[in-house]
């Protein structure tokens, strides 16, 4: 089999693949970041790289028997503008046709998330002397707009599938894929029939890292700034607690559950009536002041918001995304793990006391809070233990934020007859 994966990456198909003990004879690799393709050749020396997806012609390739990609997503997400695939004019893109046509005229294009027409130019061209090539794509959550769009040009209804099935991350995809479909309705429309992976239940403590260094824990200043600052929108705040008394469980309206010394936060901005301009929001509510669209100057003021289902945010390349509070320390580790003594249990006895309850929410005196360490983002993408990483914390976090949920591609690839 011979495989063709656009937007590589560091090679996150190629590992479900091996994981599978699928070797491709051939495995073609488009990718542009060096820092990926170093690890990708690191760690499968024989992948050929074709650099840009732009000018991938699969004319000059070997006959192509899979092709799979996950093309830019920001333009799509919910996080970002949501303005689709578009011109830097605004003409937005809804064929392949009427992309070559304004790639053909030299137009430019907003983002990046229109690389999803280069998919689509390659997959065209192999199905003209493959008709049956298999195929994978995978993109964020969307609007249904977009999301029809891109069904309609692949010929295929994604499936959405939720890796936190598999993994501790919250991290809803659409995979669109031929590997195994099915007739919908009075039109008989095609689905991706890939059924949903079982539940392992694993959280965000069976991820985490025994020992962890010193530079991932953030500053005593800083934590301090959050305990001062509440979460209006879910009413939680930061708040130390006398050391001499029980705490509560963390609580849900579905009733108690155990954090089990762990929860995930999130570093998050809420509009305030302050003032700098040296962000690059700061500069633009700036101009909004000046020329009286809005009658005060503001800032973004960060907060934390706790999760409460024991999972992960989405990894991506903003750390600040996904921060651990580790409760009631040990002071003779030196804070850094959570030993039996120097706890502090619920009324209960159950666990560690943690409380986001409306009546009283707080966190007990003796935390910490840290950024997961790179080698718990790869496990929360389920990468394997064998895959070795060769760069800086900073580039294999940005791989990792923008790669896949291996686990998710393994579920999917196992229907390949």
């Amino acid at each position: 089999m011979n495989v063709l994966s656009l937007f590589d990456g560091h090679s996150c198909g190629q590992i479900a693949l091996n994981e599978l003990c699928i070797i491709p004879d051939k495995y073609y690799a488009s990718e542009i970041d060096k820092h990926a393709i170093a690890q990708t050749q690191l760690n499968f020396p024989n992948t050929i790289q074709l650099d840009s997806v732009v000018d991938v012609d699969v004319s000059k390739l070997e006959h192509i028997d899979l092709l799979i990609g996950g093309s830019p997503c920001q333009s799509f997400s919910f996080a970002g503008k949501r303005n689709g695939m578009s011109t830097t004019e605004n003409e937005e893109i809804y064929t392949l046709e009427r992309y070559l046509e304004l790639k053909s005229e030299g137009f430019q294009f907003e983002g990046q998330s229109y690389l999803f027409w280069e998919y689509m130019r390659i997959l065209t061209d192999i199905r003209k002397y493959n008709p049956d090539v298999k195929f994978l794509l995978e993109n964020v959550e969307m609007g249904d707009k977009w999301e029809r769009v891109l069904s309609e040009a692949i010929g295929v209804f994604g499936v959405h599938i939720n890796p936190a099935l598999v993994s501790a991350q919250n991290r809803k995809r659409i995979y669109w894929t031929n590997i195994r479909v099915k007739e919908v309705g009075l039109f008989g429309e095609l689905h991706s029939d890939i059924p949903q992976p079982k539940d392992e239940g694993i959280l965000l403590k069976d991820i985490l890292e025994k020992e962890v260094d010193e530079k991932y824990f953030l500053s005593e200043k800083l934590i301090k700034c959050f305990e001062q600052r509440m979460n209006i929108s879910k009413g939680y705040e930061f708040k130390p607690t006398d050391g001499n008394k029980k705490g509560n469980t963390l609580l849900q309206k579905a009733g108690s559950y155990s954090t089990d010394n762990y929860i995930c936060v999130s570093q998050r901005g809420r509009e305030a009536c302050l003032t700098p301009k040296r962000t690059e929001y700061g500069k633009q509510i700036h101009k909004q002041y000046e020329s009286g669209l809005v009658t005060e100057q503001r800032k973004n003021i960060q907060h934390l918001e706790p999760r409460e289902d024991g999972k992960t945010n989405t990894i991506t390349s903003v750390q600040k995304d996904n921060l651990v509070i580790q409760i009631n320390r040990s002071i003779e580790s030196g804070g850094r793990q959570p030993y039996q003594h120097n706890r502090v249990y619920d009324t209960n006895g159950i666990s560690p006391c943690l409380n986001t309850d409306k009546r009283a929410p707080s966190i007990p005196f003796n935390y910490r809070i840290r950024r997961l360490t790179p080698n718990e983002c790869a496990r929360l993408q389920t990468i394997p233990e064998w895959y070795k990483w060769e760069c800086s914390d900073t580039q294999q976090y940005k791989m990792i934020g923008n790669g896949w949920t291996v686990k998710v591609i393994m579920h999917i690839l196992k229907f390949l007859k």
